[in-house]
């Protein structure tokens, strides 16, 4: 881990943090989701940067040593895009591979969708991708008439609510929480009950370790969990303003890996949606989908040698 450089780049006015090994011009981006860092990424990029490859794993905005901006409309896909376009740049990377993984594979297929030019070809994990077509109401409004109010990401939308209830509690027991959970059915907080009063994991994560847990909780406990839910409370803004790509498509090469027990997958509508052939229409490059036997959503933390593979076997072909 020491071999992996550490570096604040300024980008689309804010200064972002950049973790990075390996050298050469075949570069792979990666990208987090919520709540990880850049450290999701550590099993990859050393394995990775030691087959050729340059690694490059950044805090997105509103995590960890990268800037937080204040209002929730800044975290729209758009947002973090721009923050990503402007990091290729300021590397003097015209294209890279790409990887990205729950909220990170959102703005994954958003800058393949946008910015189709800055991809080589993309290693997306865990959320597939859902064209501006795909839905005629905000994700929001969908959200709660078909799962509910205590659904996770309709309990995230108050501001300050969720934060409370994560400031109560000892950040390293949150963490566990969050990275242990195998319950592949849609997460629910009742408000009666709380974060707190979700079961805990009944066995800590064997592909986890208390240094890896105290990593995330200390960075955590530093900048808080607002910026991290600030990208749930601009879903539905990033709907509105993604009106012009309706019907558009996905033009970059793509290879899709989820684990077996990855709560995304169980979504109303999620596994009939890729396995219909409808996935494919949406991205027509999809070359291949790979579904992990036995693992859970944060599979690239809980299986890396085999997510590593993937990827590597991917991107040689280019």
């Amino acid at each position: 881990m020491e071999k992996i450089e550490h570096t604040t780049v300024p980008t689309n006015g804010i200064n972002m943090h950049v973790a990075s090994i390996g050298t050469g011009p075949r570069a792979i981006l990666f990208l987090h989701g919520f709540p990880e860092l850049w450290y999701t990424w550590r099993h990859q990029l050393l394995s990775l940067s030691s087959l050729g490859y340059r690694c490059i794993a950044p805090d997105l905005r509103g995590y960890g040593d990268t800037d937080s901006p204040s209002p929730a409309a800044q975290y729209t896909s758009f947002h973090v895009v721009g923050d990503l376009v402007g990091l290729l740049d300021a590397l003097e990377i015209q294209q890279v591979f790409l990887v990205g993984h729950d909220w990170g594979a959102t703005i994954a297929w958003h800058l393949s969708l946008f910015r189709p030019d800055r991809v080589k070809a993309l290693v997306n994990t865990s959320v597939p991708f859902r064209s501006r077509a795909s839905s005629h109401v905000p994700p929001m409004t969908a959200a709660r008439a078909v799962l509910g109010d205590d659904f996770y990401m309709c309990r995230f939308q108050e501001v300050g609510v969720m934060e409370a209830e994560f400031a109560a509690m000892d950040t390293k027991i949150v963490m566990t929480k969050f990275l242990g959970h195998r319950d592949p059915n849609p997460p629910r907080i009742p408000r009666e009950t709380g974060f707190a009063g979700l079961p805990d994991p009944p066995a800590f994560p064997s592909w986890l370790s208390q240094e890896d847990v105290g990593y995330y909780a200390a960075k955590f406990e530093k900048t808080g969990f607002t910026g991290g839910l600030n990208y749930y409370r601009s879903i539905d803004l990033t709907w509105e303003m993604m009106g012009p790509w309706t019907g558009a498509k996905v033009m970059v090469p793509v290879k899709f890996i989820a684990g077996e027990l990855d709560l995304t997958l169980k979504f109303p509508g999620t596994e009939e949606y890729i396995e219909g052939g409808r996935f494919k229409e949406e991205v027509p490059l999809l070359e291949e989908i790979v579904v992990l036997k036995g693992v859970g959503h944060f599979l690239n933390e809980e299986s890396p040698e085999e997510v590593t593979k993937h990827i590597y076997d991917f991107f040689s072909q280019f």
